[in-house]
């Protein structure tokens, strides 16, 4: 079963559609407490949505997520991260910089940051081929320089490049996916991304 986090952000309905058409079993969370390593339900977690960097991370502080995301990520449990599910990943972001001398911090799983793009044309909204490593298993079997559908005005940095599973390029080249263990996480949004994004999910499921 795959546990897909809703903490208020949009396009859940969309990931839910897309999962249904590949036939994986998947609900919602119903909270913090099934997360739990010894007593959840599910098998695979998938974290989607989009939204603000700040207001993201203040509803998953607020609500317990964060604490509980933290435990399954240090687990090495099965996850994938959608848009803002791969940026709230890293340490910090541009988008919430630091007010009073206390900055927003992620779940701090990846070390790096999440960056605006430098040019003036934001946010990026569209098709955009994406470049994926050979040996990823998230785009495996998918054609070199495929397309998927993004939108977004910031960009993850890590800072170990190792983890970079593809790469796009929007004024420069940047990460689109991460891959590490367990963990996946995409910055377009592959339930919108055609067949490519369908193909994708099916190979994470």
């Amino acid at each position: 079963m795959i546990g897909v986090l809703n903490y208020g952000a949009g396009n859940i309905g969309s990931v839910m559609n897309a999962l249904a058409r590949l036939n994986a079993p998947a609900r919602f969370v119903r909270g913090p407490e099934e997360l739990s390593l010894s007593t959840s339900p599910f098998e695979k977690l998938l974290f989607p949505g989009d939204g603000h960097f700040g207001a993201a991370m203040e509803s998953l502080e607020t609500s317990g997520y964060a604490c509980a995301l933290r435990e399954w990520l240090g687990a090495d449990k099965p996850f994938l991260g959608i848009c803002i599910g791969l940026q709230a990943l890293f340490d910090s972001s541009e988008e919430a910089p630091e007010k009073n001398g206390v900055s927003v911090r992620g779940l701090q799983i990846i070390p790096g940051t999440v960056r605006r793009f430098p040019g003036r044309k934001v946010p990026l909204i569209g098709w955009n081929r994406t470049t994926a490593r050979p040996e990823s298993r998230l785009f495996r079997g998918l054609p070199e320089g495929s397309f998927f559908y993004y939108i977004h005005s910031y960009y993850a940095a890590p800072d170990d490049p190792g983890v970079a599973a593809a790469q796009a390029e929007y004024y420069l080249s940047y990460c689109s996916a991460v891959e590490r263990g367990a963990l996946a996480a995409v910055q377009f949004h592959p339930e919108k991304s055609g067949e490519a994004g369908l193909r994708l999910l099916r190979n994470w499921v």
